[in-house]
């Protein structure tokens, strides 16, 4: 009854050392219990083998429960499956979820130390036993708790009591520490820590605070940072993987699409891109460069007749995004039961670089909560987010909710919400478009362009596919070879060197595996490497707003101590150039956050004293005080600048602006130490 999972590398795996991958090369254990749930739905045969967690929300389960089998009788049944691959979420955390009732726990606030002895330390003694050994063992360690501490715990319009007295008292820190520490110690389990959505932690005051704060959770009650071997995102939830139709960076009229309603300033559209994101960010923040990221996609499908065939009308952002998104749902913050939603891609091992696999963490058809107060031994309470005539709070912008009515309490079995995954399933679960065999390929994507440069990266763009049942992606090839993917229409690579000739095209498929044939080639030679070879600093920078035209400059910087001696930031700054293009002539400076604190960061527009074209000005960044070690970097600093009379730029032509969004180095923007060019190529 193992389900092999859609893998890269052939062959079985072996437990006998911890690999990069555990998923890579691995048949992953099947649920008899879902399985057969699943089996008895008319139609639910098609994916009654795929491989899903166990979920093990309170210490009952550790044992079995009435129609579900305990901890030790899952393991023995792998075992004879002959599956080598495991996974389990651990939940069950004092206090836990203390921004939602339907997801209650057991253990109140205080109970540390029977989180300890009573939940923990029974799981480590049964997955530690000799006659699972062959079994990689895969824990998906306490959704909705971490990012609980971020967003909901005081002075947002989705705080809690709850969340403010788990985070004063740390008890969700310490749990996470000595899960990480425990389960960590043994040789065969990979353990990943839940990380949230986009639509929870995509905004620049969310972001980096979360990541700081795993890294916290990492290193307390005897773990380390090396006790994670990743995170996973979108746990339970509907966030789409992919949105085909539109991007982060694409304007209308001049308003970008992060200013609509349905992104809200967000940073991210869709799950891959955070995943991809948060990723480059844990690393920054001192987790392991090899971990890996995992993407529950049991119900994020948005497939249906509802789906989107392409980009909404050009009419205004809200318009434009409103009719091209894949994800229905009537607010980003909706999480239970969600109507329209559809099975999603199914588990597959490294589908994208740095994603370890798409999994089913949830498992199709068990509710996220109950419609109307139920009376249940749980722990579970009654939450009104799960209430489809609920008007919503602060956390869903005061919205309907958009769940099913009729659903049972978390966990339990919903036949309702299964039949509609099935209908709703994207990929269509028979592979094919409505019973018929897809072999149709996308039309070739047209007009593709190189929109910037540097001597470290090219971004290109280029008009979207056509398809008769939907693009799902484009490959990005550099002379020949395949070199990323994407789901929109905009790519940054970034694996290229300086003073190089390079030759790109890009291919449209769809969710049949169509391919089409690749564009016209476009050509394209890098920059010259920045700096003069006088300094051992180097400018990172990122960028923070996709609309060129707007009123205001928004970027992300950070420095890097690239020598091997500590360098004093009281002598350092950092210029990017730019051209007012009219307007005022006085400008307005801001610091966002810095990871050195924005007291410390000194910022301000100066006149360049040789103007050059996209160079007549620069905002100068420097520093108070402090120093930078060997091989240390600034961490991030947010800034943008605004004309005193608030007129709109132009800053396509600006000399040191690029539109790639995640940091690479930026050799237009100068480094100076006192009046010396340390990095980078002044105008």
């Amino acid at each position: 009854m193992g389900a092999a999972l859609a893998v890269a590398v052939p062959g079985q795996a072996s437990a006998a050392a911890r690999v990069d991958n555990p998923y890579a090369g691995a048949t992953a254990y099947v649920n008899p219990d879902w399985s057969a749930r699943a089996a008895a739905e008319p139609g639910g045969e098609v994916i009654a083998d795929e491989p899903s967690f166990v979920w093990m929300d309170r210490i009952a389960a550790i044992g079995g429960t009435p129609g579900a089998r305990g901890l030790r009788a899952h393991l023995d049944t792998a075992v004879s499956q002959g599956a080598d691959l495991f996974q389990v979420v651990i939940y069950n955390l004092p206090g836990r979820d203390c921004a939602a009732l339907a997801s209650n726990g057991e253990l109140g606030p205080t109970e540390l130390s029977r989180y300890k002895d009573d939940y923990i330390d029974p799981i480590a003694g049964i997955l530690g036993d000799p006659a699972y050994a062959s079994l990689r063992i895969v824990t998906l360690i306490e959704p909705d708790s971490l990012p609980n501490l971020v967003t909901n715990a005081g002075g947002t319009a989705g705080s809690t009591p709850e969340c403010a007295t788990m985070k004063a008292n740390g008890n969700y820190e310490k749990g996470i520490g000595y899960a990480l520490h425990t389960l960590g110690a043994l040789p065969n389990v990979y353990n990943y820590v839940d990380a949230a959505h986009h639509g929870w932690l995509g905004w620049d005051s969310n972001f980096v605070p979360a990541a700081q704060q795993f890294k916290k959770a990492a290193t307390m009650e005897g773990a380390t940072v090396s006790d994670v071997h990743g995170f996973i995102v979108n746990t339970a939830n509907y966030s789409a993987l992919k949105e085909p139709h539109f991007a982060v960076t694409d304007s209308v009229n001049g308003t970008t699409v992060r200013q609509s309603r349905w992104v809200d300033w967000n940073y991210y559209v869709d799950e891959l891109s955070f995943a991809k994101a948060l990723r480059t960010e844990l690393v920054r923040q001192g987790f392991a460069s090899d971990i890996g990221m995992l993407i529950d996609t049991a119900r994020n499908g948005w497939g249906g007749s509802a789906r989107p065939a392409g980009p909404g009308p050009l009419t205004s952002a809200d318009a434009y995004v409103d009719g091209g998104r894949t994800d229905r749902r009537i607010h980003a913050g909706n999480w239970c039961n969600q109507s329209g939603a559809g099975i999603g891609e199914r588990p597959t091992t490294a589908p994208e670089p740095g994603i370890d696999a798409y999994v089913w963490a949830k498992p199709p058809g068990e509710s996220d909560g109950s419609s109307e107060p139920v009376d249940n031994d749980e722990g579970k309470g009654f939450d009104r987010m799960c209430d489809p005539t609920y008007t919503g709070n602060g956390r869903n912008g005061f919205n309907l909710t958009g769940a099913l009515p009729d659903s049972p309490v978390a966990g339990h079995w919903f036949s309702g919400q299964f039949q509609e995954l099935l209908r709703n399933a994207h990929p269509p679960l028979d592979g094919g478009n409505g019973g018929e065999e897809d072999t149709q390929a996308p039309t070739v994507p047209t007009s593709l362009r190189v929109t910037a440069k540097s001597s470290s990266s090219v971004t290109l763009a280029w008009t979207a596919s056509t398809d008769d049942t939907g693009v799902t992606g484009y490959d990005i090839l550099r002379d020949g070879t395949r070199v990323g993917t994407t789901a929109t229409t905009t790519y940054t690579d970034t694996g290229v060197s300086a003073s190089t000739a390079y030759s790109y095209s890009v291919r449209a498929k769809d969710a049949a595996g169509n391919v089409s044939a690749g564009t016209p080639a476009a050509q394209v030679t890098t920059e010259a490497g920045g700096g003069t070879g006088t300094g051992a600093l180097k400018a990172e920078y990122r960028n923070t707003d996709g609309s060129p035209t707007d009123n205001q400059i928004r970027m992300s910087l950070r420095l890097v101590n690239t020598g091997s001696a500590a360098i004093d930031l009281s002598t350092v700054t950092a210029r990017y150039w730019f051209t007012p293009d009219g307007g005022a002539s006085t400008f307005g400076t801001a610091c966002d956050y810095a990871v050195l604190g924005c007291g410390n960061v000194t910022h301000g527009v100066r006149s360049a004293s040789a103007p050059a074209a996209g160079a007549s000005h620069y905002l100068e960044v420097g520093f108070g005080s402090g120093s930078l070690a060997a091989g240390a970097t600034t961490g991030e600093i947010q800034l943008r600048l605004n004309k005193s009379d608030w007129s709109a730029f132009q800053e396509s032509d600006d000399y040191s602006r690029s539109t790639n969004t995640a940091f690479a180095d930026a050799p237009r923007v100068g480094v100076f130490t006192g009046s010396t060019l340390a990095w980078g190529t002044a105008p």
